[in-house]
């Protein structure tokens, strides 16, 4: 049908939104000398035919106007005519059809690599392509605003967080007790029989692999792969269409998902990639960004090319107004609508680089973030690293964020692995103060794997990375590891490698779940998931990066094991503080942490030193310990007593004198499948005990009323 000419209307917000008989639409170009909009139609055979709306109305660098009788539903995409002169980085070209990048909804693919080239020939010398890419373009579709209820926002404490990563499409594929229509969806996380298994394990967040709309990369597409972890952002409002079970339902599913897991106290919290796009550098793809405006999207150098500190051929430039709108609206989107509890910002060192420069924890975009009203009372958490040098700056990052912390997964794996002394290991246990002094302890996100590395097991079966899967020749993926196979790479059925693999998996669990600080999970770690040694399955979208839900005794274990962790971690004030640890003394009339030698007595400056030592105790004195109710009411603990024994042999440990415990009980012993202490009964003190090689054990000391 033809439409009439859009009335003015206004130009905020961004996007396509349903108004008086018609959708006002509004998209940003500061370049361009015409826009118009294209609403997109498909005959019987499958061809699309487009009728083009000039809009006319430009304010503030925006193009808008209401055109009537458009529903929803209906889609659309934008040209741009204005200047083509990559020498300056403009790269406007009518000739390609550009997905809004305020879409809520977005259908399609990308069939026609050539299509999608802005240039012909040389991208910096060539002219611009004539080809027209309607019908090898992704269109964007205009949607009804509102939904299903996404539920009460749990609201859980940081410092009760405990995170589970998963790909939402990875973790139900094989789930046998999911209708098969319902797997690998945003449905499938929402089925009671998921819902059952993250409660029974304790988790408190699922912590989703990108979900917004993601476009696979050039490279991928040439060689029939897929990117299957979702790190090639095309729409940033828009929950990715491939993740549900019905065709143009992804938003009303993606609501549905966010409430069942609020009904059961689980917050959502989203991996979001907001430092480059899926059109890669100049020779990639013009989807969106890059023909509305490239110079205001991308960091662009003197030569018109992009500034590349992503690793991925674009950057997008914090410093720009643009995406400093772009980013802001996006989060407040899902937050708000959607329900979202947190996210977590990958690669964020970018996003405080103005123009790629050097790193300010004050950015404007890191800035806007954090004093938004809506995602200041949000999770954010910052991956504090990007692809150089300038980037890593883990602990660098200002006082609302938290950190993935790459520290505490290197000393961990050092540790165990019988690489490394004490001393880094007792900062990471204690919530990493040398790196977080000024926040607090939860501001330290603490991991030991996560998607992008070794699964657990693969973490104590291989030496090397495998990833000739990938078809990169093994070139992918880090080298690394801090890995140990025990003994043999890969799979083996010795009995006696097997069972130090379980061991060095329940220490590194252990590790993790009773450090201060925030815990994060890797999905299907807890059921022995394997990847073949393959530390970077981002294109692999089979069996290798799909959780394995068969019966399986060893997972049978590990699961309780973890189950067992979470659960005393929960139970425990004193195991998940909000503050640091700083020798204060409490009512015991001990300072509130020692570390301890295997003799009983408390190390001293020359101990730590000593690079020989593999053995440390931890006594946590919790009858003054400084977490707090839900009405804000400081609660007393037990006091506890961690042992931790990296070396190969045993050792002989002393309990600590009566002044720490009258007695002390034990609860867990990473000796045992699924940690269940040989004996339970009291232990006086000064007791001798022997710990086996590479043990975790942990003691709980009563308080003296007990």
């Amino acid at each position: 049908m033809p439409y009439s000419a859009p009335r003015p209307g206004s130009p905020f917000p961004l996007g396509a939104h349903p108004e008086a008989g018609g959708v006002r639409f509004a998209v940003a170009s500061s370049i361009a000398d015409a826009v118009e909009l294209c609403l997109v139609a498909e005959d019987d055979d499958g061809r699309q035919t487009e009728q083009r709306v000039e809009l006319t109305e430009r304010t503030f660098g925006i193009w808008h106007g209401v055109v009537p009788g458009v529903t929803p539903g209906q889609r659309y995409g934008y040209r741009v005519h204005g200047p083509y002169d990559p020498r300056r980085g403009l790269r406007c070209n009518p000739h390609k059809l550009l997905v809004d990048p305020y879409a809520r909804r977005i259908t399609g693919a990308v069939p026609d690599l050539a299509a999608t080239r802005g240039y012909r020939g040389d991208p910096m010398s060539g002219g611009p392509s004539r080809i027209d890419s309607l019908g090898g373009v992704p269109l964007s579709v205009v949607t009804s605003p509102g939904g299903p209820d996404t539920g009460r926002r749990p609201d859980v404490p940081f410092e009760e967080t405990v995170v589970y990563e998963l790909h939402v499409k990875g973790f139900t594929k094989l789930h046998p007790d999911v209708p098969k229509h319902l797997r690998g969806t945003y449905l499938g996380l929402a089925h009671p029989a998921v819902i059952e298994h993250l409660v029974r394990l304790g988790v408190t967040a699922v912590e989703l692999l990108p979900v917004h709309t993601h476009a696979d990369e050039p490279m991928l597409l040439r060689s029939g792969r897929h990117n299957y972890w979702g790190y090639s952002t095309l729409g940033f409002l828009s929950p990715h269409a491939g993740y549900a079970s019905r065709a143009g339902h992804e938003v009303e599913e993606f609501r549905t998902m966010v409430a069942a897991l609020h009904a059961v106290g689980i917050e959502v919290i989203l991996d979001v990639v907001y430092n480059h796009t899926c059109e890669g550098g100049v020779a990639g793809p013009t989807l969106s960004f890059r023909g509305f405006d490239a110079p205001a999207y991308y960091a662009i150098d003197d030569e018109g090319r992009d500034r590349d500190i992503t690793g991925c051929g674009n950057t997008l430039d914090p410093g720009s107004p643009t995406v400093v709108r772009l980013v802001v609206d996006s989060m407040r989107y899902f937050a708000a609508e959607l329900g979202v509890d947190g996210f977590r910002l990958d690669l964020a060192s970018a996003l405080g680089r103005p123009h790629s420069g050097a790193f300010d924890p004050d950015a404007t975009l890191l800035t806007a973030i954090t004093t938004d009203p809506v995602l200041a009372n949000r999770k954010l958490v910052a991956e504090p690293w990007d692809a150089t040098g300038e980037g890593y700056r883990v602990g660098g990052f200002g006082a609302q964020w938290a950190e993935w912390n790459g520290r505490f997964r290197d000393g961990a794996r050092d540790f165990w692995r019988g690489g490394t002394g004490l001393r880094d290991l007792a900062y990471r246990l204690s919530g990493s103060s040398d790196l977080y002094a000024g926040r607090r302890p939860w501001a330290s996100v603490n991991f030991v794997t996560a998607h992008d590395g070794f699964t657990l097991r693969d973490l104590v079966s291989y030496d090397h990375k495998h990833n000739h899967e990938n078809g990169e020749h093994g070139a992918d993926g880090t080298n690394d590891n801090r890995s140990w196979n025990c003994g043999v790479e890969g799979e083996t059925g010795d009995p006696a490698v097997l069972a130090l693999r379980d061991r060095q998996a329940r220490n590194l669990l252990a590790t993790l779940l009773l450090s201060t600080g925030t815990p994060m999970l890797l999905a299907g770690d807890e059921r022995w998931r394997t990847q073949h040694g393959n530390n970077n399955a981002y294109c692999l979208d089979n069996q290798t990066s799909w959780v394995d839900w068969s019966a399986d005794p060893r997972a049978d274990d590990l699961l309780a094991f973890t189950r067992r962790l979470i659960a005393l971690r929960a139970s425990s004030p004193a195991l998940r503080q909000p503050q640091f640890f700083d020798g204060r003394p409490t009512r015991s009339g001990e300072p509130d942490l020692l570390w301890l030698r295997p003799d009983g007595e408390p190390m001293t400056e020359q101990d730590w030193f000593d690079e020989s030592r593999r053995t440390l105790g931890m006594w946590i004195d919790g009858s003054e310990c400084l977490s707090r109710d839900r009405d804000g009411e400081l609660v007393a603990d037990d006091s506890w007593l961690l042992l931790v024994h990296s070396g190969a042999d045993r050792v002989e440990v002393v309990l600590p004198s009566e002044r720490y415990g009258r007695r002390y009980i034990p609860v867990l012993d990473s000796g045992t499948p699924r940690g269940l202490p040989k004996e339970t009964d009291p232990l006086p003190p000064g007791k001798r005990i022997t710990l086996p090689g590479r043990t975790t054990v942990l003691l709980r000391a009563p308080r003296v009323s007990q």
